[in-house]
């Protein structure tokens, strides 16, 4: 059996024991996707290899994945993982002969919406020790001190439990930055020269990366979570979900901190940002009543009509040539003569991704 058929046919005997999970999760609000991933590694004249991020191996209360099946040439195809953040990925490989490389992946989960109340802490939800000094750890680019942690220093200054802090960073960051269009894709998240440069505009991976680093920097727990949207908004924001089943250019990263008592608390204030922008009719003030409905519910919900990949930083990629590190794995990447791809260049890497909802 070749590992095509394998990974179908296991998937399939998972499909098919969902379908009565779905149906009784359905009533507690759960909702079911599929995505199709299309990868063409164009003008490949050598080895060619692709890297497609899947969905979040490990179950949460609000997304569990029920499996993902591939189709394709590729003579190897191999679900791995990096080894410290739990990413889990399509690796792929065609050999030199290989003239039109293709795959096509297809991932079946489900969500359902996020809201934190806070009125009802519970004892138990907390981190080790070990977990607390990695989820406050610097990365490459998300330093903790410096011109970061002086920062939130300032941000906080008052502000006595990590509730506190971490909705004192969040009003800052909706405040004082922009959502920027002439951005490249979702930006890199480079904290420490967003701040230096005073300008501080970009787009999501930029701004809740200054989230992250701001809350690290003072001790509270935090990380991104990279992913794509899957879905229309059910509150009637068009800049906040997707307008057709196409969401190829749909990624989307969001944030969460820790909390003693709450567990990880969603947040997203470059949603909000983005709220600021493009909901119609655009360029809203942040007083709008529709800005200010998105403020409240995004420190501490999230509307999960969006498919959560991870939240690894300075990414590896598996049997790369060259091996550099990503900021993130939230697009598809690319190889082909020990070259890696432009992964928001469309003629560099030809992909796209659809999405449907599954009816229980």
């Amino acid at each position: 059996m070749n590992r095509r058929a394998f990974l179908q046919s296991a998937t399939a005997a998972a499909l098919a024991q969902s379908f009565a999970l779905r149906a009784a999760l359905a009533q507690d609000g759960w909702r079911t996707f599929e995505t199709v991933t299309r990868v063409d590694v164009t003008d490949a004249f050598g080895v060619a290899r692709a890297w497609v991020p899947l969905p979040l191996e490990a179950d949460t209360n609000w997304q569990k994945t029920i499996g993902s099946s591939w189709s394709g040439n590729a003579t190897q195809a191999q679900v791995m993982h990096d080894g410290k953040y739990g990413i889990s990925m399509l690796y792929t490989e065609w050999p030199a002969r290989e003239a039109s490389p293709v795959i096509e992946v297809t991932s079946r989960f489900m969500t359902r919406d996020r809201a934190v109340d806070f009125s009802r802490p519970d004892s138990s939800l907390d981190l080790s020790a070990a977990d607390r000094k990695f989820f406050t750890a610097p990365t490459e680019l998300i330093p903790t001190d410096g011109i970061v942690r002086k920062m939130a220093l300032d941000i906080t200054r008052g502000a006595k439990t990590d509730v506190d802090k971490a909705r004192a960073i969040y009003e800052w960051v909706v405040d004082n930055t922009f959502r920027d269009p002439k951005t490249r894709g979702c930006g890199v998240g480079d904290v420490k020269s967003l701040l230096e440069s005073g300008n501080l505009g970009g787009k999501c991976a930029d701004l809740n990366a200054l989230y992250v680093g701001l809350a690290r920097s003072v001790g509270v727990p935090a990380r991104d979570v990279y992913g794509i949207r899957v879905a229309s908004s059910k509150y009637g924001y068009q800049s906040l979900g997707t307008a057709s089943p196409n969401v190829t250019k749909a990624q989307h990263c969001r944030a969460e901190f820790f909390a003693r008592g709450h567990g990880w608390v969603p947040i997203d204030p470059a949603d909000v940002r983005k709220v600021v922008l493009e909901e119609p009719p655009g360029n809203l003030s942040v007083k709008d009543e529709k800005v200010v409905a998105a403020r409240k519910r995004l420190f501490g919900g999230w509307e999960m009509n969006w498919l959560a990949y991870n939240n690894g930083h300075d990414v590896k990629l598996p049997h790369a040539t060259k091996a550099p590190k990503l900021p993130f794995l939230m697009y598809i990447n690319a190889e082909a003569d020990g070259e890696l791809r432009d992964q928001l260049e469309p003629d560099s890497v030809r992909y796209a991704i659809s999405s449907r909802e599954i009816s229980a």
